[in-house]
């Protein structure tokens, strides 16, 4: 588990550990990379890290296999069952978006709510607005390069064309801690050089204060992950009521924040700053 992510969503940590799992925080001693990183002692961890240490325990250890979960293209496809729901969906509504929103970390959960709808555009000329919201602190899309790059922190996966700020860039400690990835799934990235897709950055605070309104609105607490989503969503329906319009929106909301209490208090306590 990302050390980061060890320290601040620790209800996380004790749910895994109550199901028998034992959790490292990576960077960790248990690999030869993990040690060769903890020479900086103040290494808050990324998800580039934790995926080099995992392959490396892999390999190294007889009888594991390890699945990414992320950015590959193969991931991002599976997720596709969550736009093809969503388009029923809109079916039994009588509807159909002009703008479809999901955050982006690696790219799978942007990919499963958009890939559906972007094949819509391509096939039937649809003109919907596909959005993909990422935290200002890992601005992969609106500030990253499209070029080869590793998907791990040691260079040890195959080379991906996609989107990076490099394989060795150190993300900011925010609570967002599933989009803190330095690349974008390769599928996702050919879609923005095809200016298929646009994407946003959203602050740490913006993030929450949606998730805050979200709550109190819907009776449902969003992921700060997912409430990067929330916010561009808010952000799109006022700008529609200002314009006089009417806009369909469609937003991803992929996970809850019941794990994420301590983020949120943080916030309410004035504590939680932007980057």
């Amino acid at each position: 588990m990302v050390k980061v992510s060890f320290h601040q969503k620790p209800y996380r940590r004790m749910l895994m550990e109550t199901y028998d799992a034992t959790v490292y925080s990576s960077p960790s001693d248990k690999t030869a990379f993990g040690r060769s990183v903890l020479k900086d002692p103040h290494c808050a961890g990324s998800l580039g890290i934790a995926i080099s240490e995992a392959i490396e325990a892999t390999v190294t250890t007889p009888g594991t296999k390890y699945a990414l979960g992320s950015v590959l293209n193969h991931v991002c496809m599976h997720q596709t069952v969550i736009g093809q729901e969503a388009m029923q969906q809109m079916e039994l509504a009588g509807e159909y978006p002009d703008i479809v929103i999901g955050c982006a970390g690696g790219g799978s959960n942007f990919a499963g709510i958009a890939f559906p709808f972007i094949q819509q555009k391509l096939k039937e000329g649809r003109t919907t607005r596909i959005i993909a919201v990422e935290p200002s602190a890992c601005p992969t899309l609106t500030q990253g390069t499209l070029r080869y790059d590793f998907g791990d922190t040691a260079c040890t996966t195959p080379l991906m064309m996609m989107y990076t700020l490099g394989s060795d860039f150190m993300p900011p400690s925010i609570h967002a801690g599933g989009l803190r990835y330095h690349g974008m799934a390769p599928t996702v990235s050919h879609a923005m050089k095809l200016g298929l897709i646009e994407p946003v950055a959203v602050k740490q605070r913006a993030a929450f204060e949606a998730a805050a309104t979200f709550a109190r609105v819907e009776g449902l607490l969003p992921a700060p992950e997912s409430s990067h989503a929330i916010a561009t969503a808010i952000q799109e329906a006022l700008k529609a009521k200002e314009e006089g319009v009417k806009k369909v929106i469609v937003f991803n909301l992929s996970g809850h924040g019941l794990l994420d209490l301590a983020a949120f208090e943080a916030y309410f306590d004035g504590d939680l700053q932007d980057v």
